[in-house]
């Protein structure tokens, strides 16, 4: 067996190995808007602007982000929704010399004070609608600058005059910002600043482009240091396995955040440098997702399986014209097959799960899209130029085909490190290893299988209990639309396993119905022993289900009840 047995089974279209042009990110933009000026980069809510417009706003940021005395290094967070503010904010950072700090535009105060205390941010890019919440906290902070967007800033006429009234009544609050002292408004900024910065000169593989924040479920998030390769390299692979793809023809669905690793290297990043028409949604909304899809026509979808999930059990469906879509990879979360296989048909497109994590820019692993076999429930093979291995747990050693370990990789997407964090980072670095927590095996060619995170995994009366494995089964009864296994403490069994389980939209099924599949489709010891019905579950941003959340709801309903017995 070779030592990366991956590599038999890549077609002769996917090198394994890549040319990366060490040239910064914003680098892309600039030849963009040079050799597509005229072709439209943005379409968003029916308006569209064009590469040489973008790279002329993101340099007037850049001016300005200056003239305020951002520095090379200096770090400038970015709290927004997907709008061409969020594309426009993110290069003229970078062109400024700045350093992204990506920000969930969903935060709280607490949440959004430990972030720019602990990165440092010097400004802060937002909404107007999140303006009173930002304030809350700027003075805690070493904030400096706020620079204030709305939705209704790049909008078309008359979507723009409507626009504050509807977000009056969405959020029952109308924001009055004035550009003056530490506030500036995008608006102005677009219009009075000259697009002529000095652009740094940046160490492609040194040089930081974001901080990217993670691991909130086990203690205080860490911000992830991603350097220019790591991005450039990332979003490389990426277009080498869409292979079929035509560079400055295609046009991509952006509804996953941007302020999420994965939304900002596979659409923005891979968009900007292919010079692909990014259609952007500030937000998931089924209906309004399908009815862009109906009528802008993207090609590339990428997605989480909420997503498709969401689409798939729209009543509305047959409405709508999806036939445009003709390649996925869907990450974040496990990819159910019946999920995969119904939307397949529907689009007459391809979709495969992937695999990654944010500490990998974040895209370690996914499927062949075209022309390869697919297998049943794998993440697929490392792209090119990434090596992973399964290690034994105990004890740190590389694990034959089909055993469960742990998974770990190496490429040159892998992150520099946490910032500030030099023994978390040690701790997850190792030789050039990441060290990736979750639980998988590799088979005899080469294709890995996640089983679980480590820290998911259910023990039960000894046997160990993979959710992964419990939740595909459950996807497979036809009244189940979304389903978490979780495990819960048992006098008995050191744990149990608990379902949660969101039923299709007018189906029902009843607790006696689902047990008795999970019965006939798993072993005695991994079917689930409690059941709850939940008309909707706790999602990241990205739609990936909170697990954890559903966890520690357990675990104080256990303490209450400890308390009141």
């Amino acid at each position: 067996m070779s030592a990366q047995p991956w590599l038999n089974l890549y077609p002769d279209t996917i090198p394994t190995t890549l040319q990366y042009d060490p040239k910064p990110v914003h680098a892309y933009l600039t030849e963009a808007a040079v050799t597509y000026p005229d072709k439209k980069a943005v379409h968003f809510m029916g308006k569209e602007f064009t590469f040489k417009e973008m790279h002329e706003s993101s340099l007037k940021m850049a001016k300005y982000l200056q003239d305020i005395g951002i520095k090379k290094g200096d770090r400038v967070a970015i709290m927004l929704p997907n709008t061409p503010a969020s594309v426009i904010a993110y290069y003229g950072i970078l062109y400024a010399g700045g350093v992204v700090v990506q920000t969930n535009p969903l935060y709280t105060e607490r949440e959004i004070e430990y972030q720019m205390k602990d990165s440092g941010a010097k400004a802060i890019v937002t909404l107007d609608i999140l303006f009173p919440r930002v304030s809350k906290v700027f003075n805690d902070t070493d904030l400096e600058h706020m620079i204030i967007t709305g939705i209704k800033d790049f909008l078309p006429f008359p979507k723009n005059l409507i626009y504050p009234f509807i977000q009056k009544k969405q959020y029952g609050i109308t924001v009055k910002v004035e550009h003056a002292g530490s506030n500036h408004l995008l608006t102005e900024i677009l219009k009075t600043a000259t697009p002529d910065p000095e652009v740094p000169s940046l160490n492609f593989e040194e040089d930081v482009a974001i901080l990217q924040y993670t691991g909130g479920t086990t203690g205080f998030p860490k911000g992830v240091m991603l350097t220019h390769k790591n991005l450039i390299a990332n979003a490389s692979m990426c277009d080498a396995w869409l292979y079929k793809n035509k560079k400055g023809e295609e046009s991509i669905m952006g509804i996953l955040p941007f302020f999420h690793v994965y939304g900002m290297t596979t659409v923005m990043i891979l968009s900007i440098m292919q010079g692909y028409k990014m259609i952007l949604l500030p937000k998931f909304d089924v209906e309004t997702a399908l009815k862009t899809i109906h009528k802008q026509k993207p090609t590339i979808f990428p997605g989480a399986p909420t997503i498709y999930i969401g689409i798939l059990n729209h009543p509305d469906l047959k409405k709508y014209d999806l036939t445009s879509v003709e390649s996925c990879i869907s990450g974040s979360a496990p990819l159910p097959v019946e999920v995969q296989e119904k939307f397949e048909k529907l689009t007459g497109g391809k979709l495969v799960e992937g695999y990654g994590l944010t500490e990998s820019s974040p895209v370690t692993h996914a499927n062949f899209i075209w022309d390869q076999k697919r297998i049943k429930g794998s993440v697929g093979v490392p792209w090119p130029d990434t090596d992973s291995k399964i290690v034994s747990m105990e004890t740190g050693q590389e694990l034959p085909p089909g055993e469960v370990g742990e998974i770990i990789v190496k490429g040159p997407q892998v992150m520099k490190g946490y910032w500030n964090q030099p023994e978390e980072t040690a701790a997850i670095l190792r030789d050039g290893w990441l060290y990736t927590g979750d639980l998988g095996y590799m088979d005899e060619q080469g294709m890995f299988y996640v089983v679980d995170r480590k820290k998911d995994m259910i023990i039960a009366g000894g046997f160990n209990i993979y959710p992964r494995e419990i939740e595909e089964v459950m996807y497979e009864h036809p009244a189940v639309q979304e389903v978490v296994a979780v495990g819960v403490p048992d006098a008995y069994r050191g744990e149990t396993v608990k379902l949660f389980v969101v039923l299709k939209q007018g189906a029902q099924a009843t607790q006696e119905e689902l047990d008795e599949f999970a019965r006939k489709n798993l072993a005695a010891y991994k079917v689930p022993r409690i059941y709850e019905f939940r008309d909707e579950l706790p999602k990241t941003a990205v739609g990936k289900i909170l697990r954890r959340k559903l966890v520690e709801e357990e675990k104080e309903k256990q303490e209450q009840q400890k308390f009141t017995s």
